[in-house]
């Protein structure tokens, strides 16, 4: 008998996750096809002069244990994980310890670290708890008269609540206020898309904050005062906002999806890169192949099953037959907002940790700080030191990733990499995070198609869905697959149920689209 053949289309998390699935559960042989030279996706880490780069930033939690156990499975938890063990013995990788179930002592680079999180954000020219906690910290930096009218305007929402939520702008005020809106939301949401709140749905709050709100943050303060043992392994009660602990490998996302191709490749799976899908062929209503661009010239794939992750846009724009002229609109109407990543060595940060015994280095100890402020183009600054040490080549240095939303060929996307390296830097001297001289080097990273919107024509993407679903055969997984601003952990389940769905015969597509909408997979 014939074996079967699932042609995957992208080598991010979801691709990677589905192949391994199959392998692990049939004998379905997974051929993945991966537009670049890179595996992960926007999970990637890019290695610049030893120096590397978490594109995005990735925490690697989720409340579904699934997931977890599927990460750990291939990355165990390292034996010890307090933070001075990962600071100070930093090349000593013999004093690694193991624990039962733990990694094997002779394979400690194949682990994850536990990190401490905490999140800011940088408004003017004030550090703010990210989420908006009540602490005496908060209530100084907003002083009096702003503290009123934050307790005055979020009174008002709670009494004169939005029924009817239209906008993101409707989201954020129902919850906070339009007063804490305008002080921590606004300026840095207008950054990543570039349009105003009021002109976004409000879809993307529900996809990102679902249960954030001041409730929220007041029940997160009081769980504080009262001491409750909890894990990074078991987070399903926990606001994914309000985690405060993470696993982490060692060296970056990149290197946990480098070692699942790896063990794809060796199951028998195969990954082709530089295999940028531009042709769907339909026969009737199932998928019979796709033909791909590559250095070599076209190949075409013939397979059983095709599971896609690419973008929604380009799979409807590739594929043969009459496609209605109105999906074709939607769907050539759907946008996308594309992302700059500048790494940065310095040499100093300005701000320092207030415990240094928390640090070697002494530096801020933030894994990221939202920039809420209007002066800089600058949306979110990485310190990579404090995602792992191992990030950094040398760890007398500091090691950050200043983040830009913009829309590919704006005059920041074509902007020469020296200009914009030095652009980035005089910006966050300009917010008063470094001195100038304080850069050694520095590169530029574009990621295009790196947020699929919720503007545009998303509001008629059900017309697509309801195209697309009854191709038997074709299954839309992950981030871009779906048009759907999934976190990490979100995209690895719309795979595993797509390969579940496979296996037992399942025709609907449902249980796929409910990933990250049904009350299981929500934050609240």
């Amino acid at each position: 008998m014939k074996q079967k053949k699932a042609i995957i289309i992208g080598a991010g998390p979801a691709g990677l996750t589905a192949a391994l699935e199959l392998l692990q559960k049939s004998d379905i042989r997974p051929i993945i096809l991966e537009a670049t030279n890179d595996l992960g996706g926007i999970s990637k880490t890019v290695n610049y002069r030893g120096n590397r780069i978490d594109i995005g930033g990735h925490r690697f939690f989720s409340k579904s244990k699934r997931v977890t156990d599927w990460w750990t499975s291939l990355f165990p938890i390292q034996g010890s994980p307090s933070l001075d063990e990962v600071l100070l013995n930093i090349d000593t990788t013999d004093k690694y310890k193991s624990t039962p179930g733990g990694p094997d002592p002779q394979q400690n680079d194949r682990v994850m670290l536990l990190r401490n999180r905490l999140s800011r954000i940088y408004s003017f020219g004030k550090f703010f708890d990210y989420p908006v906690s009540l602490s005496l910290k908060t209530i100084i930096n907003l002083g009096p008269v702003k503290l009123v009218k934050v307790a005055f305007s979020y009174l008002c929402a709670r009494i004169f609540t939005i029924k009817h939520e239209r906008s993101l702008e409707d989201f954020f005020i129902n919850r906070f206020g339009r007063e804490l809106y305008q002080t921590f939301f606004q300026d840095y949401t207008e950054k990543v898309w570039g349009v105003p709140c009021h002109e976004i749905k409000p879809e993307w709050g529900a996809q990102r904050v679902k249960g954030l709100s001041i409730t929220a943050v007041l029940l997160h303060a009081l769980k504080k005062i009262i001491p409750k043992t909890s894990s990074a392994k078991n987070g399903e009660h926990v606001e994914t906002s309000l985690i405060e602990q993470f696993m982490y490998p060692k060296y970056g996302p990149g290197q946990l999806w480098e070692e699942a191709g790896k063990k794809i490749e060796q199951m028998g799976g195969i990954i082709h890169k530089n295999q940028r899908v531009c042709s769907i062929s339909v026969v009737g209503n199932r998928i019979a192949a796709v033909e791909t661009d590559s250095p070599e010239g076209k190949k075409r794939f013939e397979g059983d099953y095709f599971i896609s992750s690419m973008p929604v846009k380009d799979l409807l724009a590739g594929m043969d037959g009459a496609v209605p002229e109105e999906v074709r609109s939607i769907s050539d109407g759907l946008i996308y907002r594309d992302f700059i990543t500048v790494g940065l060595l310095l040499s100093d940060l300005k701000i320092k940790n207030p415990d240094p015994a928390k640090s070697v280095s002494g530096i801020m100890p933030d894994n990221w700080v939202y920039i809420q402020e209007n002066s800089v183009k600058l949306g979110r600054l990485q310190i990579f030191n404090n995602w792992s040490p191992y990030m950094v080549s040398d760890i007398n240095r500091i090691w950050v990733g200043l983040e830009y939303f913009c829309n590919e060929g704006d005059a920041l996307w074509s902007m020469e990499d020296s200009k914009l390296i030095d652009f980035a830097a005089s910006e966050l001297a300009g917010i008063h995070l470094i001195d100038r001289e304080s850069v050694l080097d520095g590169v530029a990273i574009r990621i295009p198609k790196a947020y699929p919107a919720y503007f545009g024509t998303y509001d008629r993407f059900d017309v697509l869905r309801d195209y697309l679903d009854p191709y038997r055969n074709l299954y839309l997984i992950g981030r871009n697959g779906m048009h759907r601003y999934n976190n990490m952990d979100h995209s690895m389940m719309t795979a595993m149920v797509a390969v579940d769905n496979i296996l037992s015969g399942v025709e609907s597509k449902d249980n796929i689209w409910d990933v990250n909408t049904e009350e299981d997979y929500h934050e609240a």
